[in-house]
């Protein structure tokens, strides 16, 4: 005789299988893994080397008086002040004047200048004459002679007063200025200023044996500072000694800095990177991503929930990315976070 199944007690069967199913569910949904991932696009990498050294300005000078006088420091039409630290002149420009009357006077500069101007026209006088046969080629010679003495005088005479300026030789920066009482005799080969240019700076590194096939004048140098956390100062290989140092296998190179608003300070430490070549549309990953161990190199993608553990081979590499040569393909879903603990086909959940 066949028993009947009360209805009630049906539906009860139903909903216990039901909840079985559900803590199944449950059960599996939390022992995946929660992951971060990107999406591989193509990208763009560089072959880098990372130097450090200490930057010195490119031109550099101690000035000193040529003759003895009264010190007197010139204004700055700048600031409308004697000229102080820090500065900034223009070639040429005048910094420092020392008078002395004697001297001046010495020289005779006007007379110089007035007997200069007389030679001349007595020059183009009997050149004229000379021309028409009114004098002789030795009277003519004569007074080219005289004109031209004449014209000696007069010059050395304005070296001779040049000499009491002190000017700037190359537009730069002051860096030193010894404070003298303003009409003071000093004499002569006395410092009286120091200056500095550093619109462009230099940069002495020693770099590594293996790159010196690889590093060329004129590639592209990256400067950083700590000071300037936002700024990257451009430059360029200028030297290379092709010559190996057999204690340290290294080999020198001199990097040029262009420093045009002089952010940079001569003496400062900095970081450079050379750019030795640049790949673009290729696989780039972070480093940081990458599991190495006895079978080498390999990272986790994601396909269908399931994390999978990708062999993967390097090509170009710097600091923080390296390009992936085999192993991955564009539109790959990169585990960048929470890969530690992965194993190969693991349950993975995608979170943000």
């Amino acid at each position: 005789m066949i028993k009947k199944i009360h209805f009630p007690l049906f539906m009860l069967l139903l909903f216990a299988l039901a909840s079985c199913n559900n803590q199944t569910q449950d059960v599996e949904a939390d022992l995946a893994i929660p992951v971060s991932v990107d999406d591989l696009k193509p990208g763009s990498i560089e072959q880098t080397i990372n130097t450090t050294g200490t930057v010195v300005a490119t031109k550099e000078v101690s000035l000193i008086t040529e003759m003895a006088g009264d010190y007197y420091l010139a204004v700055n039409p700048k600031t409308g002040r004697p000229f102080a630290l820090g500065d900034q002149v223009n070639e040429g420009q005048v910094i420092v004047e020392l008078k002395d009357e004697e001297y001046v006077n010495g020289i005779a500069l006007e007379s110089k200048k007035l007997n200069l101007e007389i030679s001349e026209q007595e020059f183009q006088k009997q050149e004229s004459l000379y021309e028409k046969g009114g004098v002789t080629l030795r009277e003519f010679r004569n007074s080219e002679v005289s004109f031209i003495n004449a014209k000696y005088d007069f010059e050395r005479a304005e070296i001779q007063l040049e000499k009491m300026k002190v000017r700037a030789p190359f537009r730069g920066v002051i860096t030193e200025l010894p404070y003298f009482t303003k009409g003071t005799k000093v004499a002569s080969a006395t410092a009286v200023v120091s200056l500095m240019s550093y619109e462009k700076l230099l940069l002495e590194v020693n770099l590594p044996e293996k790159y010196i096939n690889d590093v060329k004048q004129k590639q592209e140098v990256r400067v950083m500072n700590y000071t300037l956390p936002d700024d990257t100062l451009k430059g360029v290989v200028s030297e290379l000694s092709p010559a190996i140092s057999t204690e340290t296998r290294t080999f020198l190179g001199k990097l040029t800095i262009s420093n045009d608003d002089l952010k940079l300070r001569p003496g400062m430490f900095v970081q450079s990177e050379i750019i030795l070549d640049r790949k673009d549309s290729v696989i780039v990953i972070p480093k940081d991503v990458v599991v190495s161990n006895q079978r080498g190199k390999s990272v986790f993608i994601v396909v269908k929930g399931t994390a999978e553990q990708k062999q993967v081979t390097f090509g170009y590499e710097n600091e923080d990315m390296v390009e992936i040569t085999s192993g991955l393909k564009a539109n790959d879903r990169l585990v960048v976070k929470g890969f530690e603990t992965l194993r190969n086909r693991s349950k993975v959940k995608i979170i943000k």
